[in-house]
């Protein structure tokens, strides 16, 4: 071993107005900086009149080898100081100075990277390809290298972040461990190019095919358990195709993941898992139930022209006052916006609203979603010539309308700052494949904040669908050879950060009546959820904030309270492989979703019965179960603002024959 040395609804886990003290950390542990891959950025310096002038930082030196095609990481409270985490497709992994840009330590010898033998593919060499993830809790950093041999294999390898050591149990060999339905993983036609994810101890980790739909790949989750890494699960396509290809890879609420997959082959007309949303459950595990899938009508016709639903990552939007709330957003290479309700996917089924916002594909990014006074948005890159930004209303069913559109040439996938939360909101992008500058704008209005600097501000070695990283007061972005550190004018107050809570579960936590902000183990000082307050609607200066801000948080506005917890009832219809599970109707829920575990404390979950959306109604038959016994469940009521309580636990043992 080589060394050298050294969402909206995200805010209702934080009080209303909390002061945060002056030395909270600020980290950026994944890609877009939150699980539900928003991509905010919560910095008090990025006012208006600071980000027109951000300059590149000569004194910095960011030196790396290799090319890159995955965003950086900040990490703060280390031995070492603040570091900023760089990989590369050479398989190389470097923690770099925050400040200087020096190297604190660096690995080199993780394995050759593939540079010939695949059948197809456009990264060359092929190596560490998605963004990582860090657990902070336990100083670990998580990523998937692709290594040559006599067999080219993808292996997720597990660093102590502070001294680049690789963690006992690891790598773990993904052709060895990672099955699903009898098919097994081959990591000569799977390709890693998305963010990896860390929801509740388990590292998530997506895959698709390599450029060209060569060979019979399949669109994979993998998960592996970072405290037992001998425990490995995994999720796949039936079909082959349906590859996961957006530059975020897995997006997260909080329990559920969600992926977008793209266009399957030789499927005879029967759904088989491509050109979808799909929505799993910790392990992964998948049901298979119409609730935790959602493909178009016309998914058939998608697939036979190679017009993936999943051109883009799937990214979590909640929408304050619409009817649903919670959201997932896909964005096709048919040019369509895809909204499904994130409680409920709908199976093959019309979306809760779809529109036309591009005039060409969208394909490989990652998309960023905000709020401002003026509303809910979302705003992409799309395959050509446009940074676009819609809004998402507030109604009963929510519509996609118009923002903005600038022109702007590349693929990157954008990011976003604001002072607040949802003031001075700038969404961002970098000029991959066009002039390699970065730019700001706007975010109600798509007025040109930073229009990419001048001679020492251009960037070079940039590629297709990367995107930036802010940390106190500097962008950070990462190309072949280099990280080029932005940072904003002298003067600028020194940014103190907001606290940033785990997103808002889709209908599977148990929230209280007024929730506050708990400590995780993927918490992050840097925030990342958004309220509504009164945006700037142009580029003008505004006063400097404090340096001791506030972190605002404002409810959501709703018609309607979050249901009641309902009364569970005793089992009926008891037979030595299933019972019956039943519960009292509650007033205002729109369904209700069922946990079954032989634990009664719910440490491990019957397979398919884990936060089971069961809908409207009051009864569920479980199936599938050992005879002589004993099973426990509890059900929750949801409805469009939220989820209820848990209810009562009912004890249920099933007959001996």
């Amino acid at each position: 071993m080589k060394f050298s040395t050294s969402i909206f609804s995200l805010l209702v886990a934080i009080v209303w107005s909390a002061i945060l003290p002056t030395d909270a950390q600020v980290n950026v542990t994944q890609e877009h900086n939150n699980l539900s891959r928003d991509g905010i950025y919560i910095d008090a310096g990025f006012t208006p009149s600071a980000a027109a002038n951000l300059a590149r930082d000569l004194n910095f030196n960011g030196t790396i080898s290799g090319n890159v095609y995955a965003q950086p990481l900040y990490v703060e409270g280390g031995p070492s100081g603040s570091m900023i985490i760089a990989v590369t497709e050479s398989n190389n992994v470097y923690a770099l100075n925050a400040t200087t840009g020096t190297v604190i330590w660096q690995r080199t010898d993780l394995g050759t990277p593939v540079t010939s033998g695949l059948p197809c593919g456009n990264i060359n060499p092929a190596g560490i390809t998605g963004t990582p993830v860090v657990d902070l809790a336990s100083r670990r950093l998580f990523f998937d290298a692709l290594i040559d041999g006599p067999t080219k294999k993808h292996f997720i390898y597990s660093l102590n972040v502070d001294t680049g050591a690789t963690n006992p149990g690891w790598p773990v060999d993904v052709n060895a461990t990672a099955t699903y339905n009898g098919m097994t993983f081959t990591s000569l036609v799977q390709e890693e190019r998305g963010g990896l994810v860390l929801v509740n101890g388990i590292v998530y980790v997506a895959y698709s095919g390599y450029n060209g739909d060569c060979g019979a790949y399949r669109g994979w989750v993998v998960g592996v358990d970072i405290n037992n890494p001998s425990n490995v699960h995994a999720w796949s396509t039936t079909a082959i195709g349906g590859g996961i290809w957006g530059h975020g890879g897995v997006a997260s609420d909080g329990t559920n993941m969600f992926v977008v997959t793209g266009n399957t082959f030789n499927t005879g007309g029967t759904w088989s898992g491509g050109e979808a949303i799909i929505r799993l459950q910790a392990g992964p595990t998948w049901t298979g139930q119409p609730s935790d899938y959602w493909a178009p009508t016309n998914w058939f016709s998608l697939d036979n022209s190679d017009t993936d639903v999943g051109g883009v990552s799937a990214t979590v939007i909640d929408v304050p006052g619409a009817t649903p709330s919670q959201l997932v957003l896909a964005l096709g290479k048919d040019g369509n916006a895809y909204l499904v309700n994130r409680n409920n996917l709908g199976g093959i089924a019309a979306p809760v609203v779809q529109a036309s916002v591009s005039g060409t594909v969208n394909r490989g990014t990652s998309a960023v979603t905000y709020h401002t006074s003026q509303g809910t948005y979302f705003a992409f890159h799309n395959d050509g010539s446009a940074v676009s930004a819609y809004k998402v209303t507030a109604t009963n069913p929510p519509a996609i309308v118009s923002g903005w559109s600038v022109g702007q040439n590349g693929r990157g996938s954008p990011w976003v700052t604001t002072t607040d939360g949802t003031n001075n909101v700038i969404v961002w992008v970098a000029g991959v494949g066009g002039d390699q500058r970065l730019h700001g704008y706007n975010g109600d209005t798509g007025a040109v904040i930073y229009a990419g600097g001048g001679t020492n501000e251009l960037m070079s070695g940039t590629r297709q669908w990367n995107t930036g990283m802010v940390a106190r007061g500097r962008i950070y972005f990462g190309t072949d050879n280099k990280v080029y550190a932005f940072r904003l004018p002298a003067g600028t107050p020194t940014p103190t950060p907001t606290a940033t809570a785990t997103p808002t579960a889709t209908s599977t936590r148990t929230p209280t009546a007024t929730p506050t902000a708990t400590a995780t183990a993927t918490a992050k000082a840097t925030a990342t959820a958004t309220a509504t307050a009164t945006a700037t609607s142009t580029p003008t200066a505004t006063v400097a904030p404090s340096p001791t801000p506030t972190a605002t948080a404002t409810p959501t506005a709703t018609g309607a309270a979050t249901p009641a917890a309902p009364r569970a009832a005793g089992a009926s219809n008891v037979t030595a492989t299933s019972f019956t599970a039943n519960w009292g109707s509650v007033s205002g829920a729109t369904g209700y979703r069922l946990d079954v575990s032989t634990s009664s404390t719910f440490v491990t979950y019957v397979p398919g019965y884990q936060n089971f959306d069961v809908g409207n109604t009051t009864s569920r038959n479980v199936t599938g179960l050992a005879a002589n016994t004993f099973y426990y469940y509890r059900v929750r009521a949801y409805n469009g603002n939220g989820t209820s309580p848990n209810s009562n636990v009912i004890r249920v043992k099933t007959r001996p024959h």
